[in-house]
């Protein structure tokens, strides 16, 4: 049997998990909530710090090392790549090191996987990082020669669920033609067509706002803001991704106290909920244009899925497109493993980072 370490680190957690074949063996997350993290200046000094929780707990479980064939983890801000399964190289592991495309808790997947695959002897890889980028040109255009859209959003779970509901439709994955909404403490939407994300919404500078982003925002309005001298680029930047969206209105970046607040009578709480479900039902419906209107299904996922107020909004307001599929939260770490299997087996040839 194909036993994989599956790692996916994140701003407040380290989730991984061991696989054998589709079976998971173990599962942890490590929250991160107090100031464990604050004594380390970059998200790359963390290394060592998250790479001991991970052996730890595999030692109590009374896993042994050496039984791997694998190392994969949640790809990081590297440079625009297609989707699909990349070996780890020295490369990548630079790239993620100097973080000139930023800081992120996803830049230290790779570098993990990569450090235990080379003592244990065996491959590292990645799998739909979120830098996945397979729009058509045609999509890039923004109005002005100064700036190009790129993709950036949660590739490896809409496309782990498209290919998820495809099979079940009895389609192979880029056969069929979907929409996905992931609707979490970031929303981004996509376009699959061919297996491609042929179209995206970035959460980060577009789109919807989501629980703590603020989405796409009107520009005048922007550079009024930026050139006002009312705040620092850092503390703009701060506002716009990280302390904006619902926290920005409401203090608050869960949906579940959101819902409470609005079900108590708070009318802010209930208009920025119907404001979100609006929003994300807009998105939906112009990535609809993008396939022609010739949509296999919708698919909502994400932690805020879980929310059958939220989808039961965007639900009333899109159906006529196509049938939803919901698949509330999200399965990383069997996608993770998943990539790393199709290439195991011989399904699919590693690609390389380059």
């Amino acid at each position: 049997m194909e036993s994989v370490l599956a790692i996916n680190p994140g701003a407040t957690s380290t989730k991984f998990a061991v696989f054998e074949g589709e079976n998971v063996i173990l599962k942890q997350t490590v929250e991160h909530q107090g100031t464990e993290l604050h004594e380390f200046a970059r998200v790359f000094d963390q290394y060592k710090y998250r790479l001991d929780l991970i052996l730890t707990a595999l030692k109590e479980a009374g896993i042994e090392l050496s039984t791997f064939k694998a190392v994969v983890a949640r790809g990081g801000l590297l440079k625009p790549v297609a989707g699909g399964t990349y070996a780890v190289n020295e490369l990548m592991v630079e790239d993620l090191r100097k973080a000139e495309r930023g800081e992120h808790a996803s830049n230290l997947g790779a570098v993990i996987a990569n450090g235990l695959a080379q003592q244990l002897g065996i491959p590292a890889f990645i799998v739909d990082p979120v830098v996945a980028d397979e729009l058509e040109p045609v999509a890039r255009i923004t109005g002005t020669p100064d700036l190009v859209r790129h993709s950036a959003c949660h590739a490896l779970n809409m496309k782990a669920v498209a290919r998820k509901v495809a099979a079940e439709i009895g389609k192979k994955y880029a056969d069929g033609r979907f929409v996905v909404a992931h609707l979490g403490t970031g929303v981004s939407l996509s376009a699959h067509l061919g297996g491609r994300m042929v179209e995206i919404v970035d959460g980060k500078e577009e789109g919807p706002f989501a629980p703590d982003r603020c989405g796409g925002l009107p520009a005048f309005q922007l550079v009024k803001l930026c050139f006002s001298g009312k705040y620092t680029f850092e503390e703009l930047k701060s506002r716009l991704f990280g302390s904006g969206g619902l926290y920005a209105y409401l203090g608050t970046k869960d949906i579940r106290r959101v819902e409470k607040m609005a079900a108590e009578g708070n009318e802010k709480a209930e208009i920025l909920l119907q404001a979100l479900c609006y929003q994300v039902a807009r998105e939906i419906g112009s990535l609809s244009v993008v396939l022609d209107g010739n949509v296999d299904r919708i698919i909502i996922t994400g932690g805020i899925a879980y929310s059958k107020r939220v989808v039961n909004d965007i639900t009333a307001k899109v159906k006529f497109i196509a049938p939803i599929v919901v698949i509330p939260g999200e399965e990383e770490l069997e996608s993770l493993a998943a990539g790393a299997l199709r290439v195991i087996r011989g399904e699919e040839e590693a690609k390389i980072y380059q």
